[in-house]
């Protein structure tokens, strides 16, 4: 069967902590899904790889709120008034329950808002639903 690889969509990981950031990459090889993982530690980062192109399109975004530098609402402010960025498909996954968190990340057009512990068997269930994502939504080729 081999591994599965759609679209070549690229996972762009905004995040700090690298345990969950392991975790993450460890669920990808698991569920032998082999579309490249670029991480950043922080949104000053992750908006220089997307703008250098270090991460090619299409691609998705999994964005930790709390980061050192610039956080991920701050990141999300400044993807969505950079022309070239302002398209990205976002999704957030942090540790935040709070109700204002959500609701700004929402009015940046965020595609969803993951609470991690509410994962409960790891991140298996992210990467799952990131890879039926990818199957079913086409994703723009900029």
């Amino acid at each position: 069967m081999g591994d599965t690889h759609y679209k070549g969509a690229t996972i762009l990981l905004a995040e700090d902590d690298d345990i969950d950031a392991k975790i993450v990459e460890r669920a990808f090889r698991k569920l032998r899904i082999a579309n490249p993982i670029i991480r950043a530690k922080d949104g000053v980062m992750a908006l220089e790889l997307l703008r250098n192109g270090t991460v090619s399109c299409p691609y998705i975004i999994l964005l930790d709120l709390n980061m050192p530098k610039m956080g991920g609402l701050e990141m999300l402010e400044e993807l969505r008034r950079d022309e070239k960025l302002s398209d990205s498909i976002v999704f957030v996954l942090t540790t935040s329950k709070d109700d204002e968190d959500k609701t700004a990340a929402y009015n940046q057009n965020i595609a969803g808002y993951i609470v991690k512990e509410r994962l409960q068997n790891g991140f298996d269930e992210l990467v799952k639903l990131l890879d039926y994502y990818w199957r079913i939504v086409e994703l723009p080729e900029h």
